[in-house]
């Protein structure tokens, strides 16, 4: 919770500071960023779920090191297209996508305190790694620099923080070689790229279907979306050994699914009751938007419901699931770019498609549970 509302709050000042279009062009970044850490983000569920299993630390690590390599690659390949597509500087594209792989280190080490149970050290290591990256970067603004410093001191925070987990987390233990490890990366890299795509395509296409007042407008509405979708995270944290026990799976999968929903709930009626107020926190210039906030905090709300389903399939070996995820993505993209004429076309696509997507998801997710468990008896 720490770190993702110091995420959250890295959005208002930058809003503020940098002005409609400079935040257009940092809220993009951050979200091709988000993009390019999905490696990371699938890593840690499979390095957890490897250490659940006895497998040695020292081939986790050396697993996260291939995939840092990787990713390294990946983000030099797509600096300069991105630069182009997105009509941003090379340098500050670059600012924001030399993240990704420091990103890979520190899941690793997270993945290995989730793993491990030591959930006290992973949440230390969770909020200092979440006032890291924002708090440099927020320092940078404050004294007038632009995006790309901004980015660059949020990339040192970041790596500083990558070191200070691996001293948390201790050396490597003995154990056996894991097995299919790459297997299982990718497997869980198309489940968290598909949610990482819901919760971020909707921003990139404003950019490039609205003006660029109206794209800053929309990317100031989306933080609305952010908080919805990661203020939940630790439910998933918390759960995950859980969803992968077959005797537990289908109550926790059902007290996941309870909990989810009471959380977005409560959020998009809190949105909903304060957004008249939005103008006076981040400026007159977006109050245009702040009607709509409440449509932003859906969709948030309902990807994190979506995410505890498709948590429940990496957990599980069951990635197939994401196939529905897939579809909905699709379709919102493909509508979007025919009808996301405004703000509120845009977001109103972007909701609906989370909603009914994560209604799929979740039919099919119990279905299989339900499968899971005759099975047994």
């Amino acid at each position: 919770m720490v770190a993702n509302i110091a995420s959250y709050l890295l959005h208002l000042p930058a809003s503020r500071w940098l002005g409609p279009l400079g935040y257009s062009e940092f809220a993009t970044l951050l979200a091709a960023q988000l993009v390019l850490a999905v490696p990371a983000l699938a890593l840690q569920t499979v390095i957890a779920r490897d250490t659940v299993r006895g497998r040695s630390r020292a081939e986790l690590r050396r697993l996260a090191a291939r995939c840092a390599a990787v990713v390294a690659v990946l983000a030099l390949l797509l600096v300069p297209i991105l630069a182009y597509v997105l009509d941003i500087a090379v340098l500050t594209t670059a600012a924001a996508l030399v993240t990704a792989p420091v990103l890979v280190f520190l899941s690793a080490e997270q993945g290995l305190l989730q793993g491990g149970s030591r959930f006290g050290a992973l949440s230390a290591v969770l909020a200092g790694s979440g006032l890291a990256k924002v708090a440099p970067a927020l320092i940078v603004l404050a004294f007038g620099g632009s995006a790309g410093p901004a980015l660059i001191a949020s990339a040192l925070g970041t790596l500083v923080m990558a070191i200070v987990a691996r001293a948390v987390t201790g050396s490597s233990t003995p154990g056996p070689a894991p097995t299919s490890s790459w297997t299982s990366v990718l497997a869980a890299s198309q489940v968290q790229l598909v949610i990482v795509g819901l919760s971020s395509v909707d921003l990139v296409l404003a950019r490039a279907v609205l003006t660029k007042e109206d794209a800053g407008l929309y990317a100031l509405g989306a933080v609305a979306t952010k908080a919805a979708f990661w203020l939940p995270q630790a439910v998933g944290v918390v759960f995950y050994p859980a969803l992968s026990d077959p005797v537990r799976s289908t109550a926790a999968v059902r007290t996941v699914l309870l909990v989810l929903v009471a959380i977005g709930t409560s959020l998009v009626v809190g949105v909903a009751a304060v957004s008249p107020f939005a103008s006076l926190v981040v400026g007159d210039a977006y109050a245009p938007v702040q009607g709509l906030l409440w449509v932003f905090a859906l969709q948030g709300a309902a990807l994190a419901v979506m995410q505890g389903a498709l948590l429940s399939s990496v957990a599980r070996d069951r990635t197939r699931l994401a196939a529905a995820a897939w579809v909905g993505l699709t379709v919102e993209v493909v509508v979007v770019l025919v009808v996301g004429s405004s703000v509120a076309r845009v977001v109103t696509v972007a909701a609906s498609c989370a909603v009914v997507t994560t209604a799929a998801v979740w039919l099919q997710l119990y279905a299989a549970e339900r499968s899971a468990q005759s099975a047994r008896l």
